[in-house]
């Protein structure tokens, strides 16, 4: 008794499988920068300052 059933259409169910599906394709095309569970040891980056913008101590482009 108390027991709720709410009505889902078929459009709707559709809409969220493929709101799912773009989820999982956007994250395996661009993974978490922190992957769950992970820990970030900024020790095993030697080199943190590579990138578009790095600059060497000399003040120019590395």
């Amino acid at each position: 008794m108390g027991e709720v059933i709410q009505f889902v259409s078929k459009s709707e169910r559709e809409r969220i499988r493929l709101i799912r599906e773009a989820r999982a394709h956007y994250e395996s095309v661009f993974p978490s920068a922190d992957p769950a569970g992970a820990q970030r040891d900024d020790a095993a980056t030697p080199h943190a300052a590579e990138g578009v913008n790095a600059r060497r101590g000399d003040g120019g482009l590395a």
